[in-house]
């Protein structure tokens, strides 16, 4: 049954892990350091070399493809945890459906194979 006396583990989790938040948060506040803002310290900082050149610069449009397309095509990495920890028993239709999972992912693939999308010198 859902009795309200059984949801009282999951309030005083919820009730622990927003006070852990809040103590953190006033904790940095009140005990981390004071500082002024100042243009040095505004300044944006890259492993200690100088800043040179606009933050704006425009990036190519193959650099956010490829790492779309690595996003795309790791998380199915994700999909087939399940299936390697129960293979036996999902069986032949099991490994039909993974079969047909990866046959589309495949094709994916080919497809951007094909429009050059890993090419890297067009």
């Amino acid at each position: 049954m859902n009795l309200p006396e059984n949801y009282i583990p999951i309030i005083i989790q919820a009730a622990v892990a927003l006070g852990f938040v809040l103590l953190s948060l006033a904790g940095t506040h009140f005990l981390g350091p004071k500082q002024s803002n100042s243009k040095r310290k505004n300044e944006a900082f890259e492993c200690g070399i100088e800043s040179e050149g606009n933050a704006r610069t425009p990036f190519s449009v193959k650099y956010f493809l490829t790492a779309i397309l690595f996003v795309l095509f790791d998380i199915e990495i994700v999909f087939f945890y399940p299936y390697a920890v129960n293979f036996r028993e999902f069986g032949v239709q099991g490994f039909l459906a993974v079969l047909a999972f990866v046959s589309v992912f495949f094709m994916a693939f080919v497809y951007v194979w094909k429009r050059g999308a890993l090419d890297w010198d067009r």
